[in-house]
């Protein structure tokens, strides 16, 4: 059957027309399932939000990827030549990510600190390698997008008192904290000259001896 010129150009634009309104459709359709998917998952085994919104966003731009290569190959472009683009600049992307891995770590886990609050501005921590050990400790006073500062208040008088931690470090060390402020620590004052002097006479030889025949 031989159609009319008119209708074969009309056909030349809707078809193509037709064929990216289903991968649009498609790629809204998988989104939208692995979204409910996701938030299933997540209420059944009672998931934290924070981990499960960078799964969906990495879902959702493989998705959006996957739907552009299909499009421009509808529009005439060589799978082939689409392809090697493709892994060209993943590769290129992939060396740069890890390249800049430090300091992405660090703005991510600054995002994780806000929205997680494992502790405030105001806060006294300390960051320690073990439980047991002692570490850098002082009053949270900035909070930037790749470091932490601490005033470290008990710092002897002329030395600095400003301590720089890298966000990331925080997730990789025990914190401990304490809301507001320190607890006070009480110590029992220093014996004095007298008191020492008391003590020594108490318990020398002839001090004794003195105090036996008194008692005598």
């Amino acid at each position: 059957m031989h159609l009319p010129e008119w209708m074969q150009e009309w056909l030349e634009v809707l078809i193509p027309g037709v064929q990216i309104f289903l991968i649009i459709f498609v790629a809204w359709l998988l989104n939208w399932l692995f979204k409910r998917i996701v938030s299933r998952v997540g209420k059944a085994y009672d998931l934290p939000h924070e981990l499960l919104m960078p799964l969906r966003g990495v879902f959702r731009w493989l998705i959006i990827a996957a739907a552009i290569l299909a499009i421009l190959e509808r529009l005439g472009m060589s799978a082939t030549v689409l392809w090697t683009a493709f892994t060209g600049f993943a590769t290129v992307g992939a060396v740069a990510f890890f390249a800049a891995w430090s300091v992405l770590s660090n703005l991510f886990c600054a995002v994780l600190i806000v929205t997680v609050g494992p502790f405030r501005l105001g806060d006294h921590i300390e960051v320690l390698d073990t439980a047991e050990k002692p570490g850098a400790k002082g009053r949270v006073v900035d909070l930037n997008m790749l470091y932490i500062t601490l005033q470290d208040d008990s710092a002897p008088e002329g030395t600095p008192n400003l301590l720089q931690i890298p966000n990331s470090l925080i997730f990789q060390r025990v914190i401990r904290r304490w809301k507001g402020g320190l607890p006070s620590i009480t110590e029992s004052s220093p014996a004095t000259s007298q008191e020492e002097a008391s003590a020594v006479a108490l318990v020398t030889p002839g001090n004794a001896a003195t105090a036996s025949a008194n008692g005598h």
